[in-house]
């Protein structure tokens, strides 16, 4: 593989790698929270603007919608790196929460505004969520790199946790601590909490724009490593290579799945805990803390991955065979009329958290093997394809609560069945670490 200059003792690493890391971090957990703004308040906005059942379920919907021009952002950090593409995507994310904020009095034309906002903040997803591994390539070296992935990705996840607890703290129920004002006084004054948080929402993007506008740079001086200074394959061969690798395919497959359900699944867990007389809060609590804990557990799991290198997919074993167990016992809990297991807020705290923590903190993870698996294809576009395919899935299944937005049984049952796949499609897949060992052989 051809390698280009590097700095004295193969490779050198800046301190400015932090303060890139954070600004982009804080990038995706502001797309995060953006995204999952009405989810955990659906109540609250249904009275607030007159969105129906469709609408939530069509605010969430953009986001996996916002993924289809996700080849185009491959292409573009690929060829242009990644200060154009952190540019463009802060830019759809200041213009769609600014829409969200257009004072219309008129009903009708607000929900197309907030619409069209959360559509453009969808457009955001592809950089967010696929960058990490490009990011903690460019900059970190090979001990740090999973740990600087993890950070990278999972705070877009922190983000959504982030909305999970401000909503619903912010912005109180129909049938709230304000039931003793008159209905229009309520509508009203819930109306206007929501605006105040839009507004919150619009204020940090727009300095977070700022922050990248002044200084992001695109790539160190010099790389940090051999696999960093290697030359990578060309846009259309490394499709041709992702496409033809059974191997990666196999992973691919048992990333999306589970991910994409989950990611449509905690996107309106409000909708899927009304019927079993979860309040809107308690349901924000639930989201949040499931995917605060991924995100601890993730980072921890990377450190480790960090230090003992080659156990990738031996922590994804560990993983998803918790997630499988914690999605079993959320879904019979909620058939307790048939299973006669306890139906308390103990067990659907407790079953929601771990299922939360076991799937997120996964997700670095399979980003660090799959650039190891296809190595040398570039980490935008390896990460690109599978979660595009992971928001395919968290698609369809958010077009059928679209429609169906009433039953909910059989989104439960897509969550242990997800895993369970996944689970095995792991167990039958033989890992490789071509990345890891050129950076050891030739660093050596």
């Amino acid at each position: 593989v051809p390698v280009r200059r590097l700095a004295p003792a193969a490779g050198r690493v800046y301190g400015r790698r932090w303060l890139v890391l954070l600004l982009f971090s804080v990038l995706g957990f502001a797309q995060g929270l953006v995204w999952n703004t009405w989810g955990p308040i659906q109540n609250s906005a249904r009275l607030a603007f007159g969105f129906s059942g469709w609408d939530i379920a069509l605010l969430v919907f953009w986001g996996p919608i916002g993924f289809a021009p996700c080849f185009f952002f491959m292409w573009l950090m690929d060829k242009k790196g990644l200060r154009v593409t952190v540019l463009l995507t802060s830019s759809l994310m200041v213009l769609g929460a600014g829409l969200r904020c257009v004072p219309v009095s008129d009903l009708e034309i607000r929900k197309k505004l907030i619409h069209g906002g959360q559509l453009l903040n969808g457009l955001a997803g592809p950089t967010v969520m696929n960058a990490a591994p490009f990011l903690s390539t460019t900059w970190f070296s090979p001990d740090e790199r999973a740990t600087a992935t993890a950070i990278a990705s999972l705070l877009s996840y922190l983000g959504a946790a982030g909305a999970f607890l401000v909503g619903p703290l912010v912005v109180p129920s129909p049938n709230g601590s304000l039931h003793q004002l008159g209905s229009g006084s309520n509508t009203e004054h819930i109306k206007d909490r929501i605006e105040a948080v839009l507004y919150a929402e619009f204020g940090m993007v727009s300095l977070i724009f700022s922050a990248a506008l002044a200084y992001f740079p695109s790539r160190p001086p010099f790389p940090p490593s051999v696999a960093a200074a290697s030359q990578r394959l060309s846009y259309r061969r490394s499709f041709c290579r992702l496409l033809s690798n059974f191997r990666f395919l196999m992973i691919a497959l048992a990333y999306a799945i589970p991910l994409g359900v989950f990611s449509g699944w905690s996107g309106v867990l409000d909708l899927i805990l009304t019927p079993v007389h979860v309040s809107q809060v308690d349901a924000g609590w639930i989201g949040f803390w499931s995917i605060v804990g991924g995100c601890v557990v993730g980072i921890a799991m990377a450190r480790f991955a960090d230090f003992i290198r080659g156990m990738l997919k031996f922590i994804l074993l560990l993983l998803l065979s918790g997630a499988t167990l914690a999605s079993t016992w959320f879904t019979l809990t909620c058939l307790n009329s048939v299973t006669h297991l306890p139906l308390t807020t103990a067990t659907l705290y407790t079953s929601c958290i771990l299922l939360g923590i076991f799937l997120n903190s996964s997700v670095p993870i399979f980003f660090e093997l799959f650039v190891e698996t296809v190595y040398p294809v570039p980490e935008g576009i390896t990460c690109g394809v599978v979660t595009f395919l992971s928001n395919v899935f968290m698609g369809v299944l958010l077009f059928f609560l679209t429609f169906y937005h009433t039953e909910f049984s059989w989104f439960n049952w897509c969550l242990p069945g997800s895993c369970l796949l996944s689970l095995l499609l792991i167990l039958c897949f033989r890992e490789s670490y071509d990345r890891l060992y050129l950076d050891v052989v030739v660093s050596v």
